[in-house]
């Protein structure tokens, strides 16, 4: 079913590429082991079976922007000789990217859940990853990861047997980008493609160039003052000591720190757009569609885990993620690491009691704390308290002790825009996201609506689709 396992000659477009360093940041640093991956399925436009997402054309137009404007992809981490992390653009030694296609000998539709629409009349489908890797044959994609030497960047185009639908699956580390950094490059990578199915040429012009130098964020981070953020506090104050001590210099310990181990229990949720907009009537109408939403989830998940743990824990952790871009002078075309996280540590007997309105006012109040002087503490707690960053990273899980989770809001992304010369993706899908507890919220194109993917165990998940609150608004997919 693999056409190809071996990554594709590069027909000398990478040769082109320059040596240069490019410095890491401390967000950067604190990314390893962490990946972006998505699945965008697009519909063919030719019913009569003519070539569709050719895999020549998804191949050149990656490696040209590659070479174009993004040489970080194919370099490598390391701390040069004046102890800086730096991603090493060596042309002798170039981390290739791995690009591929698989055959897939089943329907696409094999795949596929569907769901009646309460809009257009069309029935809103859902690629099911689950029964994907159960039935398909194709092994479980890979994941981008610098520790067992693979590309930082792993592309698949999925060909499946009917060939009504083409999808592209791809894994970049998270040491490259951001979310927002993350879909900046795809729809560049999106640019080059059209440019290339339009003329088959690669000379594209970027309507608006990426800003890959660190020193944007790390010029504008210099004069902040940092603050000292609640979670933080809460950290220091309830974290055991872990009982080994951490060098002062972090950037060997980071980037030989181990990936993190991938969370394979993974669930959708849909709420349609009606649904969407009671929900935040019946919690709070003055609050955000992803307040009202991350309310009830966090409440349910704590009800569901004192049914499979026999008691509920005693603290509930709520972590939004954040883009800094808007909170700062650092321009918006920048594609490092600026995204940050906040944490509202609640009493897990008072949150689970709590009015939803009143939860979610809750936990914006410590999602509005978020600034430049925020996000700086939390650089400096990671390059001058690197314990505390392991520590709490073990009590960030759903547990008997404690209730987790961690959303992002990419709703508003415009992930319609990565356009190959055929249209934009018609179902958004998505690979398994690394960490249990940790969700992200996307778009739905099909029907307006949203849909809420996160690692949650299954022995869980059983007892909060049952949870009657929650089943008022929430379609449970898979």
């Amino acid at each position: 079913m693999l056409a190809s396992t071996d990554t594709m000659k590069s027909d000398d477009l990478l040769a082109k590429i320059r040596p240069q360093e490019v410095e890491l940041t401390t967000l950067d640093l604190a990314q390893f082991g962490i990946t972006a991956d998505g699945i965008y399925i697009y519909k063919s436009p030719h019913p009569d079976g003519g070539e569709f997402m050719s895999l020549d054309l998804v191949r050149r137009s990656f490696l040209q922007l590659v070479v174009d404007h993004y040489p970080l992809v194919v370099g490598r981490p390391t701390v040069n000789g004046q102890g800086q992390a730096v991603m090493d653009v060596d042309p002798a030694n170039l981390c290739l990217p791995d690009i591929a296609e698989i055959q897939v000998a089943h329907p696409a539709s094999a795949f596929m859940a569907t769901r009646p629409s309460t809009g257009n009349g069309d029935a809103v489908k859902f690629f099911d990853i689950r029964r994907f890797y159960r039935d398909s044959g194709v092994a479980r994609l890979p994941r981008a990861t610098y520790h067992k030497d693979h590309s930082a960047a792993i592309i698949r185009v999925l060909r499946f047997k009917d060939s009504e639908y083409v999808a592209l699956a791809y894994s970049l580390s998270h040491v490259l980008f951001d979310g927002s950094g993350a879909l900046i490059f795809l729809n560049h990578w999106a640019e080059y493609a059209r440019h290339y199915n339009e003329t088959g040429r690669l000379d594209c012009q970027l309507a608006q160039l990426p800003i890959n130098s660190r020193a944007a964020m790390q010029e504008y981070f210099d004069g902040i003052e940092p603050v000292d953020p609640p979670f933080i506090r809460h950290f220091k104050e309830n974290l055991p000591p872990l009982g080994i001590e951490f060098p002062a210099d972090i950037a060997p310990v980071l980037i030989a720190s181990p990936d993190t181990p991938i969370c394979e229990e993974q669930h959708l949720m849909h709420f349609s757009p009606a649904n969407m907009e009671r929900l935040r009537q019946d919690v709070d109408k003055s609050q955000t569609v992803v307040m009202a939403v991350t309310a009830m989830c966090a409440q349910a998940m704590m009800r569901a885990n004192s049914q499979v743990y026999g008691a509920l824990p005693q603290i509930s952790y709520v972590v939004v993620a954040y883009d800094g871009r808007p909170r700062a002078s650092v321009p918006a075309n920048f594609t490092g690491n600026i995204s940050c996280t906040t944490i509202a540590p609640l009493p897990g007997s008072v949150a689970v009691e709590m009015p939803y309105g009143e939860l979610a006012k809750t936990i914006k109040k410590y999602s509005s704390m978020v600034d430049s002087e925020y996000t700086k503490s939390v650089m400096r707690t990671v390059e001058t308290n690197l314990g505390l960053l392991y520590g709490a990273s073990f009590t960030l899980c759903n547990s008997p002790q404690t209730s987790f989770l961690g959303l992002s809001a990419l709703r508003y992304m415009p992930f319609h825009a990565l356009d190959f010369g055929f249209g934009g993706p018609e179902i958004l899908s998505f690979d398994y996201y690394v960490k249990e507890g940790m969700a992200r919220m996307y778009p739905n194109y099909q029907d307006g609506g949203i849909d809420l993917i996160f690692n949650y165990p299954d022995a869980n998940f059983e007892y909060l689709r049952q949870d009657a609150d929650l089943t008022k608004y929430a379609d449970f997919i898979f």
